[in-house]
């Protein structure tokens, strides 16, 4: 998180636009990969900011592997969220407006292993059996994907 922290040491907790983007990550079930996060302890999809110079979509490649060591063969762009609703306070007191390129990836290889600096679990989830506890600014975009994609295979 290098240039979001350069900002934080200028503007120390009040709010940023912080953009980045985020993986749903689904296996040969049509489960959801979702990681138990350090920060807040909630579950969430694998994703993090942009740093200067890196496209949207290389983030989300950096970010799946980083937090899960599996590498995207493919992502397809779901949607860009922004707005009130992704206004997110941390635990630590930083504040942000995300904007998140959310990215749909079914195409991937590797051994799933968390970072232990950000994650304290991973685990498959089946749509109607996710975790109470969701990483608040993905809750809309949780729902809005299953409202599209999941609720037309039923």
């Amino acid at each position: 998180m290098g240039y979001i922290q350069e900002l934080r040491d200028l503007v120390g907790n009040r709010p940023i636009v912080m953009t980045g983007a985020n993986v749903i990550l689904l296996d040969n079930e049509k489960r959801l990969l979702l990681q138990l996060r350090t920060d807040n302890n909630c579950w969430g999809l694998a994703g993090g900011s942009l740093e200067p110079g890196e496209t949207l979509e290389e983030v989300a490649k950096r970010e799946l592997y980083e937090e899960t060591n599996l590498v995207a063969k493919q992502l397809s762009l779901f949607k860009v969220f922004s707005g009130q609703e992704f206004y997110y306070k941390y635990p630590h007191g930083d504040e942000v407006y995300n904007v998140i390129a959310t990215y749909i990836c079914t195409d991937y290889e590797g051994v799933m292993k968390e970072q232990a600096d950000e994650v304290q679990a991973l685990k498959f989830f089946r749509f109607d059996e996710l975790p109470g506890k969701l990483n608040p600014p993905e809750i809309p975009i949780l729902s809005e994907f299953i409202t599209t994609h999941y609720c037309e295979s039923i």
